[in-house]
């Protein structure tokens, strides 16, 4: 963990989140990530492996919830939400899959991989090398269908690092962008979309990004203590947007907006269907757009 960026870091508590998960009934179980656990550093998988214990699980909920209140579910129904997306573009056909911001995500291995598709993970240096540790303990080397690529969003020239990297720019593709918006400034945004603009009509988008107005001070949405944290000590949340503006920015770049989701929508399609009842934070949404 040492020399670990602060933003590097914030790729371990989501993928605790959906290991511990592992331990809810099956019925009930939002994701079942059965490699969550696997690609987390040996020093943290202790406290995985301490949440097979209710109390300890619900104890790690509310340390979580106090920070955040609605995090904990949040964070299950987006990679829910991430996962279905995937699902669904893989049974369509698509044979690419390009991650923006991988962290420590398990999805090229569940889902791309085995489905004869090739996935691209794209993440800052100390993230891909996490991975890459990770994979060689797991598989003993990186498996074929998949390319870990360091880049840095800032200043990367994302056409030519996966052109490097073999991939097929006139193929549509599925892009992911999970939880990684708020740490690009509003630059690096525009620069990403500018490189998805290129992208072949039928291609697909699914992102997140956090409310400008939360970002400001607006509206702190009781996690006023997460933004001290983000915005203030450790600086790394900068670029947020509206929701009322998510569908002009994708039209500014030749997308169109599909669906945009948040607590309402992910208490429909996952909660209620499985009989959950847990608060889900207010700070996020998820965009699904097709390039047009």
């Amino acid at each position: 963990m040492n020399g670990r960026s602060a933003s590097a870091q914030t790729a371990i508590g989501p993928m605790v989140i959906a290991a511990a998960e592992r331990y809810t009934p099956l019925p009930q179980r939002l994701v079942d990530d059965e490699l969550a656990a696997l690609f987390l550093p040996p020093g943290v998988q202790w406290i995985v492996r301490a949440c097979r214990w209710r109390p300890v699980r619900d104890l790690l909920v509310r340390a979580t919830e106090r920070s955040a209140p609605g995090m904990w579910g949040s964070i299950l129904c987006r990679k829910r939400y991430a996962d279905d997306a995937v699902t669904d573009a893989l049974a369509a056909g698509f044979g690419q899959v390009v991650i923006l911001g991988a962290g420590l995500d398990t999805r090229a291995y569940r889902l791309v991989g085995p489905a004869g598709a090739v996935a691209f993970e794209l993440d800052q240096r100390a993230n891909t090398d996490d991975k890459l540790r990770r994979l060689r303990v797991i598989y003993g080397r990186v498996p074929d269908r998949v390319r870990v690529i360091p880049v840095d969003l800032e200043v990367d020239d994302l056409t030519a690092v996966l052109s490097a990297a073999g991939f097929d720019s006139a193929r549509p593709a599925l892009f992911v962008w999970e939880a990684v918006t708020q740490y690009l400034t509003e630059e690096a945004v525009r620069a990403t979309f500018m490189f998805l603009a290129k992208a072949p009509a039928g291609s697909r988008l699914i992102f997140t990004y956090v409310r400008s107005d939360y970002l400001d001070g607006t509206n702190l949405y009781g996690a006023g203590r997460l933004r001290d944290r983000m915005t203030g000590r450790y600086a790394v949340w900068k670029f947020g947007i509206a929701p009322r503006d998510v569908a002009a920015l994708l039209r500014e770049y030749g997308w169109a907006e599909r669906e945009q989701v948040g607590p309402a929508e992910y208490a429909v399609r996952y909660l209620q269907p499985v009989g959950r009842d847990m608060p889900i934070s207010e700070i996020e949404r998820f965009v699904q757009a097709e390039k047009v």
